[in-house]
């Protein structure tokens, strides 16, 4: 706690330059949340290494999953994007376009199909083409719609995911960390990447995720772009904040 500390510190110098050191060591402790390099884990793990990607509605989650394809491709790394959700209207065909414009394949069915056959689908693709990389879109859904969780949970339980990462705009404030909270109780939830970042100049939502989550941020969607995904580090947020 920031202010025990404070009070146990001797005023040594000006009070000013205290409290910045001691909030600045604060912030470093809370943003060390045990990140871990997806690339690496990507390289090092049995093929395909499956990703599910999770979040509630409008938060960038298709976006930012052709984001990371892009990344991917920077690696030398192959990957199928898998159209799990069935259910928002356009769905699979904006997936298709980014995977047109990334040179990716897609593996879809129909409107109403079971998220979950789709998944499962996916990742049988990627094993009999030999590909690196499985990245599963599912459909966005507000944490408090029990049904659609449960289906969740179900998507994952068959997809059986190496990680599942949590999509969340930058500029949701708090509602961010009872999301992310809530839906690592219905699918384990690895990391997360947020987007929007670029809007979000001090890091906000990055404090609040790793401080109550203890969830790592991974990456920060920082515009348009395919190439606009950065990885997220901590000491650039400090320094954002002028500390």
């Amino acid at each position: 706690d920031m202010s025990e500390v404070l009070i146990d510190k001797p005023l040594k110098g000006k009070l000013k330059d205290i409290v910045q050191q001691t909030l600045k060591e604060s912030l470093d402790e809370i943003l060390d949340t045990e990140p871990f390099d997806v690339i690496d884990m990507i390289k090092q793990a049995e093929k395909p290494f499956v990703i599910l990607f999770v979040g509630v509605n409008g938060a960038g989650k298709t976006t930012t999953i052709a984001k990371l394809v892009k990344y991917l491709q920077k690696e030398n790394l192959s990957s199928v994007l898998v159209a799990a959700d069935t259910f928002r209207s356009a769905a699979i065909e904006q997936l298709e376009h980014h995977a047109k414009a990334l040179n990716v394949a897609v593996v879809k069915q129909s409107y109403g199909a079971d998220p979950a056959a789709v998944a499962y689908d996916g990742v049988a693709h990627a094993k009999a083409k030999g590909l690196d990389v499985v990245l599963i879109d599912t459909a966005g859904r507000q944490q408090s719609n029990t049904n659609l969780m449960q289906e969740l949970k179900k998507v994952a339980k068959v997809a059986n995911p190496n990680l599942t990462l949590f999509i969340a705009e930058s500029i949701a404030g708090s509602d961010v960390v009872t999301q992310v909270t809530q839906f690592n109780d219905v699918a384990k939830v690895d990391g997360v990447i947020l987007s929007k970042s670029d809007v979000d100049e001090k890091g906000g939502a990055a404090i609040s995720v790793s401080y109550v989550s203890k969830k790592p941020v991974l990456y920060l969607g920082v515009g348009q772009g395919y190439d606009d995904l950065t990885v997220f580090k901590k000491e650039e947020i400090i320094e954002q904040l002028g500390l």
